[in-house]
């Protein structure tokens, strides 16, 4: 493939940046200025988002951060980290395999230790296409509802039938909805998260201490706080509450499209109701009345529940890889080093 140099800019100049966001009927939150902002406050990140020029004057850009404090040699940079979602071009029009391949190209040349990149699922045959040898491919496993024809659509032509029925159930059974886009259900959502962390514990059999250290590690209240107080009406946080009490909650980043972000529950309170079923409806429903053309339901991996789970909504998977350059084998020590503290813990995936 025919490689065409870019003329690079970084960080990307925020207002391209924005003109080109609107210009993609794709975008996501998380590609947005305000999402790396995010990061950048709170994960030890700096801003090293490239925005690329063609010859002909198009403008892609990619959403970056790399790692502070550490000489360029021995820093990381990802688009995006883990736990902070999908990252990947951004472009007016559809993204070519020659643009990702300028991509490609353009990164190989820096000199950080690893570049990870996360694209939007919905590309995945172009990155594919464009992968160069020696980049390392990371499988991944992701739903997306197509939102195409509206909400009666999508109800009527797309959720399954058993989950029509639970819907209807969760509408009987005494839910009270609340969506915030304020901030102040964020204690709220953080205990439904604390109570998730030790059943998925449970399930896959890790140390309660371990997974709450974890949890807290990768995803603090203050994340969740911040987050809500800078995207405002962008970060949708639905709660269902039965008997005056908190049984589930979804966090929803809606912008041209709507990305599920974060599910948790009490399971003894939500399980009988169907309190998740409901929140998704209603977070459905309201992206449609938003113009979103794409609800994505995230990342499934191994499970298949989960998969099972958002395929009756009507979402279809979406098989990606995370792509990896290195200059020393991380990935593979990683690897190596995680299966064998899972097999030491007795870890089995849920």
């Amino acid at each position: 493939m025919r490689i065409v140099p870019l003329h690079v800019t970084s960080p990307a100049p925020r207002e391209v940046w924005q003109e080109v966001l609107k210009a993609d009927a794709q975008a996501l939150v998380f590609q947005t200025p305000a999402w790396l902002d995010c990061i950048c406050a709170l994960g030890g990140y700096e801003d090293a988002s490239r925005l690329y020029e063609t010859p002909g004057g198009r403008c892609l850009v990619l959403p970056l951060v790399r790692r502070k404090g550490l000489p360029e040699a021995l820093t990381t940079q990802a688009s995006l980290p883990l736990a902070w979602g999908i990252g990947g071009l951004v472009a007016p029009g559809p993204i070519e395999a020659e643009d990702v391949a300028a991509v490609f190209a353009d990164l190989a040349g820096r000199a950080v230790l690893r570049t990870a990149l996360r694209p939007n699922p919905l590309d995945a045959q172009v990155w594919a296409a464009a992968r160069p040898p020696g980049v390392i491919a990371v499988p991944r496993l992701a739903h997306i509802l197509d939102l195409a024809g509206g909400f009666e659509r999508v109800w009527t032509k797309r959720f399954a039938s058993e989950t029509r029925t639970a819907v209807r159930k969760a509408e009987r059974s005494g839910l009270l909805v609340e969506c915030d886009t304020s901030g102040k259900l964020v204690p709220v959502f953080y205990e439904l998260f604390r109570l998730s962390i030790d059943r998925w514990a449970r399930q896959q059999h890790e140390p309660r201490p371990l997974a709450r250290w974890r949890g807290r590690r990768r995803d603090p209240l203050c994340k969740f706080q911040h987050v809500a107080q800078a995207l405002g009406a962008a970060c949708r946080l639905w709660v269902a509450w039965l008997d005056g009490r908190p049984a589930a909650a979804i966090l929803v980043l809606q912008g041209a499209n709507a990305s599920y972000t974060r599910g948790v529950m009490d399971k003894e309170l939500a399980g009988p109701a169907q309190a998740n079923v409901l929140l998704h409806r209603l977070a459905i429903e309201e992206a449609c009345r938003a113009g979103c053309r794409y609800y994505h339901m995230g990342e499934s991996g191994p499970s298949a529940s989960l998969a099972q789970f958002k395929r009756r909504f009507g979402a279809k998977a979406h098989g990606y890889y995370e792509y990896r350059l290195e200059r020393l084998p991380i990935t593979s020590v990683d690897a190596h080093l995680r299966g064998l503290a899972k097999r030491l813990i007795g870890f089995t995936d849920a």
